[in-house]
């Protein structure tokens, strides 16, 4: 063998031996089984976490709820009656008793209230201002209550819950002889009667 040979002989064989000497890298597959089983740990903790927070918001609801009840001096129809303040009064236009655009809200944040809590029993009462005769103000009054309850049942609550009142013009939020006073008291209110 030639010098020449001998050395291209060598430096394939060297060649050969390097890429003999490296390792490949191998590529570790997980089962699918073990991904899905991991996924699935991670859905069930998340899902655990979920529950976990719902019932702490719910417990948190419920006691705020039970803090904002107190008892009202006058009883009601049904006995001793409850305030809440969590329970939102809704206003009405002179002479009218339609459910305002306005005021829808505040009853389905009123009904959301009542569906979380199932033995609460509710009464509406139905209020106008002093303008108008003791009888005519009673029958709106009775309107009032009565459209209140209406909607807050299209709402999903049981009628059976609800009982409706008239007070007229008998029980004023506001004892002023102005505009702003009849604003104000031209009102259904909601008492608890049951909780």
């Amino acid at each position: 063998m030639t010098k020449k040979s001998l050395i291209i002989t060598i430096f394939i064989l060297c060649i050969g031996l390097i890429m003999m000497g490296c390792p490949k890298k191998t590529v570790v597959k997980e089962e699918p089984s073990v991904k899905k089983e991991e996924a699935s740990v991670k859905k069930e903790e998340a899902k655990a976490e979920a529950e976990r927070m719902a019932k702490e918001k719910e417990s948190k609801a419920k006691e705020e709820f039970e803090k904002s009840i107190v008892a009202k001096r006058t009883p009601g129809i049904e006995g001793e009656v409850f305030e809440s303040s969590l329970l939102k009064d809704i206003h009405f236009d002179f002479d009218k008793y339609d459910i305002r655009p306005s005021d829808t809200a505040v009853l389905k944040g009123n009904a959301e209230l009542l569906k979380k809590y199932h033995k609460v029993k509710i009464q509406i009462e139905g209020h106008c201002d002093e303008r108008g005769t003791n009888e005519y103000n009673l029958a709106l009054g009775e309107r009032r209550a009565n459209s209140t309850k209406n909607y807050i049942v299209s709402l999903g609550i049981s009628s059976e819950r609800i009982s409706a009142i008239s007070y007229g013009e008998e029980r004023p939020l506001d004892p002023g002889h102005n505009e702003d006073a009849w604003t104000k008291n031209r009102r259904a209110h909601t008492i608890i009667t049951a909780k």
